[in-house]
This record gives C-alpha cells, sequence and structure tokens, in this order.
C-alpha cells in the first residue's frame, strides 16, 4: 500500500478508528479506576509510638511486614516473631536500616504449642511491657495437615497458637495500658461456621471451610477477649485486611484445581491489594486514636464493619472460649 492510498484509508475509517481508540482508552480508564478503588484506603492517623513495643506474628513478609515498616516508622519497638529465622532477620535489618529503630527477632512455629510457650516465657522475662500485640501470621486453605500437638493446622495456626500467645503475654499487655490486641481475620468468616461436633474436621475434611472457620473463630476470640478485658485498659480488634496476594496463599493449589489456581494469580495481580495498602487496617487497628476505647469490634478498610451474624454470637464466643482453655490446658488461667 502507497502512502496516498494509507492516507486515503485513514479518512475513509477515521470514524471507525476513533471510536475505536475511545473505547480503548474508556476501557482503560475504567480498569485503572477499578484498581484504585480496590486498593481501598490509607490509614490517616500520624499516631507516634515512640517508646512503644509491638509484637507482630508473621512479620517477615505480606501484611506483617508492612504492617512491622510502619510501626517501625512511626517510632516504635518492633518485636517480630515468626517461624522462618532467616527470613525474619532479613526483614528486620531491612527495616532497620529504612527507619533506625530496633527491631526484635524471635522464632516462633504457631503450630506447636512447646514453640508457642518457649517464646512467650522468653517475651515475658525480655519484654516487661508489651503495647500493642497483633496475631497476624496464618495459613490458608492446606490439605488436612494436623499441628505438632493433633489439631487441624488451620484452626491450631490461626486460632489456638494465637489463643495460648494471647493468654501467656496478657500481664505484659495489661502492664502497659492503654494497650491493643489486634488478630487479623478475614472476610471469609462470612462463609464459616463452627463444627462444634468435629472442630477439628476429622470428617469430610474441606480447606475451604477450614479455613472460614478458623477465620470466624478469630472474630469471636477478640470480641470474647475485650469482653472479659473491660476495665483493665486494654482494647481488642479483629479486622479483614482485603484480598491480598501474599504468601498466604501458597498452599491453595494444593485444594483447588488448576484453572481457579491459574485464575487467583494472574487476576490477583492486578485486582488485589498490594501487601502496603492490605495492612492498612491493622495499622489503623494499632494506632487510630479515634478507636482507642473501642472494643471487640471488627473492621475492614479502615472503618468498623458489622460481620456476619455468626460472628456476633455471645454464645459461640463464650463456646469457643471455654472449648479453647480446655484444649490448651489452660484452665489455671482467670481472665
Amino acid at each position: 500500500m502507497s502512502w496516498d492510498s494509507f492516507v486515503e484509508w485513514l479518512d475513509h475509517n477515521k470514524i471507525m478508528l476513533i471510536a475505536v481508540t475511545c473505547s480503548v482508552v474508556g476501557v482503560g480508564s475504567v480498569l485503572v479506576a477499578l484498581r484504585l478503588w480496590l486498593q481501598g484506603p490509607k490509614c490517616r492517623s500520624k499516631a507516634r509510638l515512640d517508646g512503644r513495643t509491638v509484637v507482630i506474628t508473621g512479620a517477615n513478609t505480606g501484611i506483617g511486614k508492612e504492617t512491622a515498616r510502619d510501626l517501625s516508622r512511626r517510632g516504635a519497638r518492633v518485636v517480630m516473631l515468626c517461624r522462618d529465622l532467616e527470613k525474619a532477620r532479613m526483614a528486620a535489618e531491612e527495616i532497620h536500616k529504612e527507619t533506625g529503630n530496633t527491631v526484635g527477632v524471635y522464632h516462633l512455629d504457631l503450630a506447636s504449642l512447646k514453640s508457642v510457650r518457649n517464646t512467650a516465657a522468653t517475651l515475658r522475662e525480655t519484654e516487661p511491657k508489651i503495647h500493642c500485640l497483633i496475631n497476624n501470621a496464618g495459613v490458608m486453605m492446606c490439605p488436612r495437615w494436623e499441628t505438632k500437638d493433633g489439631f487441624e493446622m488451620q484452626l491450631g495456626t490461626n486460632h489456638l497458637g494465637h489463643f495460648l500467645l494471647t493468654m501467656m503475654l496478657l500481664d505484659q499487655v495489661k502492664a502497659a495500658a492503654p494497650s491493643r490486641i489486634v488478630v487479623v481475620s478475614s472476610i471469609a468468616h462470612t462463609q464459616g461456621k463452627m463444627h462444634w461436633d468435629d472442630l477439628m474436621m476429622k470428617d469430610n475434611y474441606d480447606a475451604k471451610e477450614s479455613y472460614c472457620q478458623s477465620k470466624l473463630a478469630n472474630i469471636l476470640f477478640a470480641r470474647e477477649l475485650g469482653k472479659r478485658l473491660k476495665g483493665t485498659g486494654v482494647t481488642t480488634y479483629s479486622l479483614h485486611p482485603g484480598v491480598v496476594q501474599t504468601e498466604l496463599g501458597r498452599h491453595i493449589h494444593e485444594s483447588v484445581n488448576g484453572f481457579i489456581h491459574w485464575a487467583f494469580h494472574f487476576f490477583g495481580k492486578f485486582f488485589f491489594k498490594t501487601v502496603e495498602r492490605g495492612a492498612q487496617t491493622t495499622i489503623y487497628c494499632a494506632v487510630d486514636e479515634n478507636i482507642a476505647t473501642h472494643t471487640g469490634k471488627y473492621y475492614s478498610d479502615c472503618a468498623e464493619k458489622k460481620p456476619y451474624q455468626q460472628a456476633e454470637s455471645d454464645d459461640d464466643s463464650c463456646r469457643l472460649w471455654d472449648t479453647s482453655i480446655q484444649l490448651l490446658g489452660l484452665e489455671q488461667y482467670s481472665v
């Protein structure tokens, strides 16, 4: 095609070309706007945490690491409790170089009650005051594995391990009052129910149902703990961080078919929150002055939200508390 012919073709088809261009630009603009909207708000609080100690589980990666980074920037002395010590030390060094503040690292395997007890015992010696405890670590949709103590992995790690850690550090948290306990849950609780007749799901295990149950347990725990700690100066919070593509989803391919796993990662790169944005509601619950006296509530996108009905059951929160105490042999603890 000669240049003159090409110019003539453009002249005859200019309306179509303009329409196509506008359509492409329009769709692109909508997708960009959608991505920005899905990222959610940032925590607006400028609160400083100088002189305060914050303990975070699973802080070597994902939203835990970004939470640690932000709180360290605010002046906090961050203590990271992680299963992978090598990654934790690398993350701690990275944050220390950026903020100039001390970042402590301890080993913690939430799937081992012995590990939890040992770590908690160490912290009781080294940390007289804990101003904020953030239960962030977790496992998602893994096969039916068991913890070292025979509990179903997701309930054992996401709930029971954190329950034990929290109970063993309560004196240090109370000593720092006003102080906070933040529990990272998930919108997955909306599909959860407590399988009281088979909490460990030994019969008919389903990875998704188990995960949803553990996230429901997180909210029930924060709710019940908040009631029991009223008057102590310790407030509790549970939250949904948003849908974030992190290492938490590393086991999904073992529980779903290949297409769903592919779609999860493909669309996640565009539509899921970044880890920085995914950490914002955790940060909000840890620092925002306007919710300092609120307790036992549930949050998402840096605002209080109403959880699903099953997460507001006082009977279930009390029953889960009593069951957890019994499973963990904590009858000597009184809260």
